[in-house]
């Protein structure tokens, strides 16, 4: 059966129980992944799968906490400090014991996962918070949340070696959410990959530059 992209108006709002189904999925493919990869690299990034899952964890716990003041700033971000373990190394402000394995980082996945749906859940609305991507409420940020758990554990699946075929509605919805511009009439998981780079389309080549709209829809 073909999974070609839904139209924009007939798609339900991305919630927070859409971001708890995608880390629960993502961590129970993560929990079975071969003890001896962790150190390999997750597909084309120049991240390992050690440092992917990590960047991830940090993902969704910076845009959590983008939601959490009470006058959210909408010229920048909260002044978290990053840091970076090697040059080439994603920029973080949380790391996960080394000492506590794969096991531990994907509690801590799961921990900062369990904050982004708490935020998501309580945070009215109408609140507006800064993303590089555009200021965003809190749909957008689980929207976001949700391009990156997807299209990472893409990455981390070829690293792995596993499968990774997630929900077509759940990628429908994220192209609606922040790549409104995006052609339809394809499978929406392929559509996502082609939006973020990763893959290439009949009459549309592969991305070199891309860039996701987390602007609030209408």
């Amino acid at each position: 059966m073909s999974r070609s992209v839904e139209a924009g108006p007939a798609l339900s709002p991305i919630t927070a129980d859409d971001v708890e189904f995608t880390v629960r999925l993502a961590a129970g493919v993560l929990r079975d992944a071969p003890p001896e990869r962790w150190g390999g690299r997750a597909g084309s990034l120049e991240w390992d799968c050690w440092e992917t899952v990590e960047h991830l964890a940090n993902d969704l716990l910076y845009y959590a906490v983008q939601l959490g003041p009470q006058s959210p700033p909408l010229d920048t971000h909260v002044p978290f400090a990053l840091s970076r373990k090697r040059p080439d190394g994603p920029g973080v402000f949380v790391h996960a014991e080394r000492d506590a394995g794969p096991a531990g980082l994907v509690q801590v996945l799961e921990a900062c996962g369990a904050l982004l749906v708490a935020m998501v859940r309580t945070t009215p609305p109408q609140v507006r918070a800064h993303h590089a991507a555009g200021v965003s409420d809190p749909e957008g940020f689980a929207a976001l949340a949700l391009q990156e758990m997807l299209v990472h554990m893409h990455d981390l699946a070829a690293g792995f070696g596993f499968d990774w075929d997630p929900p077509s509605a759940l990628c429908s919805r994220v192209l609606a959410r922040l790549f409104p511009h995006a052609p339809g009439g394809s499978d929406p998981w392929l559509t996502l990959l082609w939006a973020t780079g990763r893959a290439e389309l009949t009459e549309h080549p592969r991305l070199t530059a891309w860039r996701s709209d987390s602007t609030p829809r209408p």
